[in-house]
């Protein structure tokens, strides 16, 4: 083999190793694109599919986090988005109450209301909510704790917004309820439930809630 020839395939073996480490530093990033591209194209379809109605929620009123009295009133005319928790669970209400907590940022310029019912009301009192919406930085005229007759509560859950729910504790005194979260329209409608500990729950609840805006501008 001449020089001549062994300098050419060193050469040619330099640009093939130089393509291939192109490539692979390329793949990370067109991957990425890739999947950011899907998730658009998934919020896209969800913004323009009909968001169904599941029923009327009932009036009531409750107490919030500041002692006042907080109910459908305070409500009416507004797109609001509910859970239920209380703040000694050890299970699924810190995520839920943190996914809620988030939803905070995306809905900022808008005059959607969040509001979460205690499902321990008599552990719960206005000032447990309160020190429970400071540690998750709610917005005090956004974001509503609510607390009251425990009776009101679980029959506001079952056969308002029809959620699962026990009479109060399992076996161990625990309270059992849904993990849903539910978004209502501004005629009080409901119309969706999303799993409140998943993330693909959320991406849908903003899109749902994005819909209800334009469908019902304030």
């Amino acid at each position: 083999m001449t020089d001549t020839t062994s300098v050419t395939a060193a050469s040619a073996r330099s640009r093939s190793a130089t393509a291939w480490k192109v490539i692979l530093i390329l793949i990370p990033f067109v991957t990425l694109g890739l999947l950011l591209w899907l998730r658009q194209v998934e919020v896209n379809a969800l913004r323009q599919r009909a968001v169904p109605s599941y029923g009327m929620v009932p009036p009531f009123q409750l107490v919030n986090q500041n002692g006042q009295p907080f109910g459908s009133a305070q409500l009416n005319g507004k797109i609001w988005i509910a859970d239920f928790i209380f703040t000694s669970c050890r299970g699924p209400c810190p995520l839920i109450s943190t996914r809620m907590s988030e939803l905070q940022k995306p809905l900022e310029k808008t005059d959607v209301h969040l509001v979460s019912f205690s499902v321990d009301p008599e552990t719960d009192t206005p000032e447990v909510l309160r020190g429970y919406a400071e540690k998750l930085h709610a917005e005090p005229k956004r974001w509503d704790f609510l607390t009251g007759p425990k009776s009101a509560i679980y029959k506001l859950s079952h056969d308002g917004f029809k959620l699962a729910i026990s009479d109060g504790s399992d076996a161990e005194g625990i309270p059992v309820h849904s993990t849903r979260m539910v978004l209502v329209d501004r005629q009080g409608q409901i119309r969706g439930y999303y799993e409140g500990t998943e993330a693909d729950a959320m991406t849908k609840l903003l899109a749902d809630t994005n819909h209800l805006l334009r469908e019902q501008p304030k």
